[in-house]
């Protein structure tokens, strides 16, 4: 199983950018997809998840500035980041949980958020 992330950069304070992640591979079907960020010297830290069925959950970090939603049939996560803050700017890794506890991640994409 491969994920590709895409989407990251650097914008100012106050700006978007969405994330999307695709996953490619031989499974059937994924439990969970989301986000995490991390940076250096620092915790990996959940930003978002969703379900397979539509169930998501967010960071108090980042409620109501960043919406997931997710494709099923294309296996892919996207992640709409508005109103960015500098304490947003992190390395951005997206994962997928499948059935059997398996668990994949991306190689990660930077954001960076001026202020």
């Amino acid at each position: 199983v491969q994920l590709q992330a895409s989407g990251g950069g650097l914008v100012q304070a106050g700006g978007s950018l969405r994330l999307s992640c695709a996953a490619s591979g031989r499974f059937l079907r994924f439990i969970g997809m989301g986000w995490y960020r991390q940076n250096p010297g620092q915790e990996r830290e959940l930003v978002a998840s969703i379900t397979s069925e539509g169930t998501t959950n967010y960071a108090d970090s980042v409620q109501g500035r960043f919406t997931i939603s997710r494709d099923n049939a294309r296996n892919t996560v996207n992640m709409q980041m508005n109103s960015l803050k500098p304490e947003d700017t992190a390395v951005y890794y997206c994962y997928i949980k499948l059935p059997g506890r398996r668990e994949y991640w991306g190689q990660g994409t930077q954001v960076t958020v001026s202020s």
